[in-house]
């Protein structure tokens, strides 16, 4: 009875740590793509709300477009 026991333990406690282990991944995964991937803060076009880096994005009247064209026809 007692190894059916310490069975049922390892198994909980192994269920457990993979769990916390996807959590945890996901976690890293989703901060990575929040900030572009490369460490550098996301931002939202305001006219189609396309995700880029923040680099990469034209900023106009204090907000962010994905090209020129979305800043000219401005937020929607």
């Amino acid at each position: 009875m007692n190894l059916f026991r310490l069975l049922i333990l390892a198994a909980v406690v192994l269920i457990g740590y993979r769990l916390i282990s996807s959590a945890l991944e996901r976690r890293r995964i989703e901060r990575t793509r929040r900030d572009g991937g490369d460490g550098g803060p996301s931002v939202r076009c305001a006219h189609c709300g396309l995700n880029l880096p923040e680099a990469e994005a034209l900023r106009h009247h204090g907000r962010f477009y994905c090209s020129a064209e979305h800043r000219d026809q401005g937020e929607r």
